[in-house]
């Protein structure tokens, strides 16, 4: 993997925005933001033990195409990652992220980074709520980019903390609650500044409802980021369920 497709998978997203602001910050979040949320399971959230998933990026313009494959237990903070160093060699690792500090420079620097990246794309609208560090705001209706109509349109906007304050993310949210499409700003210089791209391929894992196709662009060139693979395991339970 070429350091640019590096840096393009880290600034894809503001991966650095689960490191909240305090929560005496934190906004108050309009009814639609609970609603989105309680729709892709939050309220279920407390049951997963862990979620496998193999995240998917696929960016023609610069040639770049590659997967990473994750193991994570939200209630302990262990990840286990599977994927290629920067020349194509197998990489493995499992470390707790209380405990990133004592790490290898390459899960520091590069792994826990692209999970974090990657982990936003999978379960972002649980950090509409999540996330205290940004302002959420219901716009009203407003046209889709690839679709057809207008849909409500949620922005959240990280104000502190994050990769960068100021990144900014639409959601273009349809009547059932699901996000049809997301339009991400990057707050500072780093490229792409641009992302558009489709929320589509819903399917349940357990609780969870994950969208697992993304399609799109990236500075006007073509993009997608899709979910393979992906399925959860329950508290008290030794059985993964397959998303489908």
């Amino acid at each position: 993997m070429k350091d640019a497709s590096r840096v393009t998978i880290i600034c894809l997203l503001a991966f650095g925005v689960l490191v909240l602001a305090s929560a005496s910050r934190a906004q108050t979040r309009p009814p639609i933001a609970q609603q989105i949320a309680k729709t892709y399971g939050l309220d279920s959230f407390g049951q997963i033990e862990a979620i496998r998933y193999t995240f998917n990026l696929e960016l023609a313009a610069l040639n770049i195409k590659l997967s990473h494959k994750w193991e994570w237990e939200p209630k302990t903070g262990r990840v286990s990652y599977e994927g290629k160093d920067k020349a194509g060699n197998p990489v493995k690792a499992t470390y707790l992220r209380s405990e990133l500090g004592s790490q290898p420079a390459n899960v520091k620097d590069e792994i826990d980074p692209a999970f974090m990246n990657d982990q936003y794309w999978l379960v972002f609208p649980f950090h509409v709520i999540w996330d205290t560090g940004a302002d959420v705001e219901d716009t009203g209706k407003h046209k889709l980019s690839f679709g057809k109509g207008s849909v409500e349109r949620v922005v959240v906007k990280y104000s502190s903390g994050g990769y960068t304050p100021g990144d900014t993310w639409e959601l273009y949210v349809g009547s059932d609650n699901r996000v049809q499409e997301l339009v991400f700003h990057h707050g500072g210089s780093a490229k792409p500044s641009l992302v558009v791209a489709t929320f589509a391929g819903y399917k349940k894992a357990g609780p969870l409802l994950i969208s697992t196709e993304h399609r799109g662009t990236a500075d006007d060139k073509p993009l997608r980021i899709s979910f393979s693979d992906v399925s959860v395991r329950l508290t008290g339970s030794d059985n993964w369920i397959n998303a489908q």
